[in-house]
């Protein structure tokens, strides 16, 4: 039986420079993302889109939303199956085409997780829970395009408890 989930946020465009959208050039690309009960997220477009680029842009927020999902799902996968990760950092990157309309796709997100285990006899077992992470993660399961995995892993003594 499938279960419903759903998620409200609330988004302000910020950028109204006192004409609207008179203009192309007449207002900004400034953005607020909000959740009740939760810290605000600056958002604006690409710099390349006349955006601000101390903010974070939407394209830059489905990589991190690929790579937080799949991470959580890692983690868990590593809980029960008696893998102890001890740090995790993941350098993603997206590669999004523009077409000559100005209309663009993603055509592919690459996740590289570099991921500290505690017993080097599970690297190989560390490193297929990657597969299934990606088949759990919800945001993957729901793109069109591929989302590919260059794991790394660096192993280190478990500390003594």
């Amino acid at each position: 039986m499938e279960k419903t989930h759903n998620y409200a946020t609330v988004l302000t465009w910020t950028g109204n420079k006192g004409e609207g959208t008179a203009d192309y050039k007449a207002y900004d690309r400034d953005y607020i993302i909000s959740v009740a009960g939760k810290p605000e997220i600056q958002g604006s477009s690409d710099p390349s889109f006349r955006g601000n680029r101390e903010r974070y842009n939407p394209e830059e927020l489905l990589v991190a939303s690929l790579s937080s999902c799949h991470m959580l799902w890692y983690l868990h996968l590593c809980a029960v199956n008696n893998i102890v990760v001890v740090d995790y950092r993941d350098q993603a990157e997206g590669v999004m085409m523009e077409k000559a309309d100005g209309s663009g796709y993603f055509r592919e997100v690459t996740l590289r997780p570099l991921v500290t285990i505690t017993d080097a006899a599970l690297v190989e077992k560390a490193k297929a829970l990657h597969h299934e992470a990606n088949r759990y993660c919800f945001i993957a399961s729901s793109m069109n395009f591929p989302v590919h995995h260059q794991p790394e892993f660096n192993v280190v003594q478990a500390k003594a408890v």
